[in-house]
């Protein structure tokens, strides 16, 4: 039955496109037939000089000769045919069953390029050189190794405004960054606060989702000029309006984070790099056009990548600046940006803690499961996301020499804590315990505690008293006070 519906959904792709193509074909005819003519269908669909009713750029058509139509008209027809039939393959459906998820087998932490064991810690920076080399080669992408110059301009340094009141003990700072390379510039808006009675404070910096301005109700926060997702509320043709304030403040309770001593940073992660699937033209991509990712380097840096590399421009910002620990920096992460903060932290060792929440396929949770959201969904729904290498594995996750279990491992010595919520099925909480649980192999090499654990704790029990802490947070995915005071209480166990 499954063959009939595929055949089917072929048939009706390739009908649709024999439909554009008779369109496409007339529209040719009707711009030759009317070359001289001087008048114009400016209330039509698409009206605009250079445009058909498709959609389609027309005018360098006009100046070629039939047989080039004919041939561009072939090459049209067979691209959109091989579009279609890949298309209409079925992704598998997600699994939610454990029994199906218990079957797989995992390559140890310790196991190096050769297969063989290594058997010191004295071998082990050697090793997460190689670990950190086949996330970037088969997952994430390398980023560019050439420097950016980083200029930055401190345009608000005031007593913070939370909860609508004056906070004479909270400092707010907002510090544009602009990252530049061969003339061209990238600014990245980062918000700081920190305890004005401490001179020398450990931050957290975290990149979020909707602007600088939707993280508290302050209305001296910048609003963010950078692309936002349409469907957020606040939004409208993908730019923030002044009702995106506060509207995610949940996930940022800054005034409860600084009472604890700690400072706080953010960015809004466009400001980085949108988003959305545009060719890697935005943002810091922009900054490297001769590194941008294709079919012949297919290991290059996508959007989490860039994401990561940002973040670690921003840590050279804040290693420098007055009030702040340089040796305290912690990076933390929600979702998409829980697997940015693990990728960041897997490869800038100044990153003290590495904090993952509900960061689910491509962050803390065990690909090899494939229970909840797998590796060809996850690419699928965000082609820009990780390199193309990481395409091979689209329903095939049996055939991966690696698991991000070994993500985790790579950053060790360094701490790292995994938050999961109940109600998060998607993002496998089980697997993202697993991924700390098979991670702690190298921790004890180490001489370091790992997590011991590997089924999950009762929800809101917070587990792991060494260099690996863990907790199921009752409810849905979603960064809370619960799940940033558990981040805390840990970071002041590693010594922050």
């Amino acid at each position: 039955m499954q063959w009939l519906i595929t055949i089917a959904v072929v048939l009706t792709a390739l009908a649709l496109v024999a439909i554009k193509l008779y369109r496409f074909a007339k529209e040719l005819g009707r711009i030759d037939s009317a070359e001289g003519s001087k008048t114009s269908c400016h209330g039509c669909p698409g009206s605009s000089k250079n445009q058909s009713d498709l959609g389609i750029a027309i005018k360098p058509l006009v100046q070629l000769g039939d047989k080039t139509k004919q041939g561009i008209v072939a090459i049209v027809f067979l691209n959109t045919s091989i579009w279609s039939l890949g298309l209409s393959q079925e992704i598998r459906p997600p699994n939610y069953d454990e029994s199906k998820a218990s079957n797989y087998t995992l390559v140890s932490v310790l196991s190096g390029p050769d297969g063989k064991r290594i058997e010191s810690k004295d071998q082990w920076p050697a090793q997460r050189r190689y670990l950190v080399e086949l996330f970037a080669t088969e997952e994430y992408g390398f980023a560019p190794k050439d420097p950016v110059s980083i200029r930055t301009e401190v345009f608000d340094d005031a007593p913070a405004v939370l909860g609508g009141e004056l906070q004479a003990n909270i400092r707010r700072r907002q510090i544009a960054v602009y990252l530049e390379r061969e003339g061209r510039s990238v600014r990245v808006d980062l918000a700081l606060w920190s305890p004005k009675d401490r001179s020398n404070a450990p931050c957290f910096l975290g990149l979020n989702f909707r602007g600088n301005q939707s993280t508290c109700d302050d209305p001296k926060i910048k609003l963010t000029s950078s692309w936002c997702d349409n469907r957020n509320p606040g939004v409208q043709n993908n730019k923030a309006t002044e009702s995106s304030r506060a509207n995610q403040s949940e996930r940022w309770p800054i005034a409860q984070i600084v009472a604890e001593g700690f400072a706080v940073a953010t960015a809004h992660y466009s400001d980085i790099d949108p988003d959305y699937d545009d060719g890697f033209e935005n943002g810091v991509h922009g900054l490297f056009p001769e590194h941008r990712i294709d079919e012949t380097n297919p290991s290059r840096w996508g959007s989490i990548a860039a994401w990561a590399w940002g973040l670690s421009r921003l840590a050279d910002v804040l290693e420098k600046l007055d009030g702040i620990d340089p040796q305290g920096l912690m990076v933390v992460g929600h979702s998409r940006l829980g697997k940015t903060a693990l990728w960041a932290g897997a490869n800038d060792p100044r990153f003290q803690l590495v904090v993952s929440n509900n960061s689910g396929c491509g962050g803390a949770a065990l690909s090899k499961r494939v229970y909840g959201e797998s590796v060809a969904r996850i690419n699928t729904s965000f082609p820009h996301w990780f390199n193309r290498n990481f395409r091979k594995y689209n329903d095939r996750e049996e055939t991966m020499a690696f698991d991000q279990h070994q993500l985790i491992a790579a950053i060790a010595p360094r701490s790292v804590y995994i938050a999961s919520a109940s109600n998060d099925k998607w993002a496998d909480p089980l697997g993202e315990l697993l991924s700390g649980y098979h991670a702690s192999e190298a921790f004890a090499m180490l001489g370091l505690k790992g997590l011991e654990a590997k089924e999950l704790p009762a929800v809101q029990t917070p587990i792991g008293q060494g260099s690996i802490g863990y907790h199921l947070r009752q409810g849905e995915h979603d960064m809370l006070l619960y799940d940033w005071q558990q981040f805390m209480a840990f970071a002041k166990r590693q010594g922050l």
